[in-house]
């Protein structure tokens, strides 16, 4: 079994979340023994989305200014369209994606995540994969996309869609156990 206890990981997300892929790969990650926290840009609920559906609300467990990057190990980028056009639009999640990055810490995208990982600047030169409707994005920003479902690439881990959900789940975990944990504050 991997062990990720001592490691804290953010899951930034906003409203329009694809449910799926913000609550399974919690799931793996705290059975794995991470500590988990929910990051989004205000405190309280945000909405998650099955597919066009309204689904569950998860609890935020700190806004994106509360938080020290050096806390965390890594950081998960669930789909849904809504979710990711919306994130890749605040300064802070993109500040946080290129700080993880350029740190060399895991960075987990599924789906419409790696719009924000665009928005970011960090995927130039890279081998991933995303939601196929978004795969010229991905390549105009100069990384060539494969229609796999996982691919890792340095320290990033990316996958299609819900369907991928079990290697990405998988993939993420080898990933976040090569990171040694953050020292506590």
């Amino acid at each position: 079994m991997s062990d990720l206890r001592h490691m804290r990981i953010a899951i930034l997300a906003v409203d329009g979340f694809e449910e799926s892929e913000l609550i399974e790969p919690k799931k793996a990650l705290e059975a794995a023994g991470a500590k988990v926290d929910v990051l989004s840009e205000k405190p309280g609920e945000i909405q998650g989305y099955r597919h066009h559906e309204a689904g569950t609300r998860v609890k935020v467990d700190r806004t994106l200014d509360e938080i020290h990057l050096d806390e965390y190990a890594g950081i998960v980028l669930p789909g849904g369209s809504r979710n990711a056009a919306r994130a890749r639009e605040i300064p802070r999640v993109r500040q946080i994606i290129w700080e993880m990055d350029r740190a060399r810490k895991p960075i987990a995208a599924i789906c419409h995540g790696p719009w924000e990982l665009i928005s970011a600047d960090v995927v130039t030169g890279r081998r991933m994969t995303s939601a196929p409707k978004i795969q010229q994005d991905v390549r105009n920003a100069g990384a060539e996309w494969e229609n796999s479902e996982v691919v890792v690439d340095q320290n990033l881990v990316t996958s299609r869609g819900p369907e991928d959900l079990p290697a990405f789940n998988r993939e993420m975990i080898a990933l976040f156990v090569k990171e040694p944990a953050p020292q506590e504050r």
